[in-house]
């Protein structure tokens, strides 16, 4: 199935630019939406010259509009890193809140499928190993994590009562820890962090014991997931993750391998309601999508090494 014409919100962040590039080489016409606060135009550079790609900036906590056909939204727009939704904490709940609520308004406006990309942070420090999509999560929502948490379990909310009111074609998708390369090395998240230390020779900087655990999901594997939810008329919420659990000492020491570093590892304060335990169960996405991973860990970060030389900016 081609969409023939897509609008993808934050098209120009780290996932938003894959997606748009995934869905250009499928045969769309893409409209990328974005207000660069934490991204630039020139992260898709390489599509301008594109005659299907339209590049539009506007900040979606504003209403906006996209003229034309659209059958298919999907909203990626939300400070999606700890250094940038700790930096502008009501900026992200407004990307939560009303830029969830413009996306689907547009949706409904042009009767199209939309997407809503949500988070395994709903789920908070779970209680529940590995995730399922009925479990409720462990949030606090009040602490410094919250203001992602909680923008993103409040869109979870307006697309399904959106979908109940109006019967707008909306899909949840929850997304686990993704990588991949052009990720900003001043990104936050753990694996440029680790890439952008080991390659200055730095010692890599793990919080805690090192001990927690997440599944990290290669962005090639993640935008198949979208798609495929896409083109689904499931309402989710689905998991969109890496079942393969590795603690964040791994991880370090696996980055270190790869690059071929000589850092070593030095173990810092604990963050604050950082969870303990992060695993999701694909189960739903495999039986309803047709879909699982495919990239190992290994294979991953061995790419993200060799193409992460011209990194996204921001």
């Amino acid at each position: 199935m081609v969409f023939e014409r897509a609008v993808v919100t934050g098209g120009a962040g780290f996932l938003g630019t894959h997606v748009c590039a995934e869905l250009l080489r499928r045969g769309s016409r893409v409209v990328c939406v974005d207000d660069f606060r934490t991204s630039s135009p020139g992260n898709v550079r390489e599509l301008l010259d594109n005659q299907r790609f339209e590049l539009r900036e506007a900040d979606v906590t504003s209403p906006f509009e996209v003229p034309g056909t659209v059958d298919l939204v999907l909203h990626l727009a939300c400070p999606a890193s700890p250094v940038d939704y700790l930096r502008m904490p009501i900026g992200t709940l407004r990307a939560g809140a009303f830029g969830t609520l413009h996306a689907l308004d547009l949706a409904m406006r042009t009767n199209a499928r939309v997407v809503v990309a949500s988070t395994s942070e709903v789920y908070g420090d779970p209680l529940e190993h590995p995730q399922r999509e009925t479990y409720w999560g462990n949030v606090n929502p009040i602490g410094p994590r919250s203001v992602y948490d909680e923008a993103k379990r409040f869109g979870e909310a307006l697309a399904a009562a959106y979908r109940r009111e109006h019967g707008t074609r909306t899909g949840i998708v929850r997304i686990f820890n993704t990588y991949g390369p052009g990720m900003r090395p001043d990104d936050g998240r753990m694996i440029p962090t680790f890439f952008r230390q080991a390659l200055a020779g730095e010692p890599l900087t793990v919080h805690g014991t090192g001990g927690q655990t997440r599944s990290l999901c290669y962005v090639d594997d993640l935008v198949r997931g979208l798609l495929a939810m896409a083109r689904s008329d499931e309402p989710g919420p689905v998991n969109l993750g890496n079942p393969e659990e590795v603690t964040v000492l791994e991880v370090a020491e696996r980055v270190i391998g790869v690059t071929g570093s000589g850092s070593g590892v030095r173990h810092v304060a604990p963050m604050t309601d950082d969870p303990h335990r992060r695993c999701p169960d694909i189960a739903l996405a495999t039986r309803i999508l047709g879909w699982r991973p495919e990239v190992p860990l290994r294979d991953g970060l061995r790419a993200m090494a060799v193409r992460s030389a011209r990194p996204l900016v921001g």
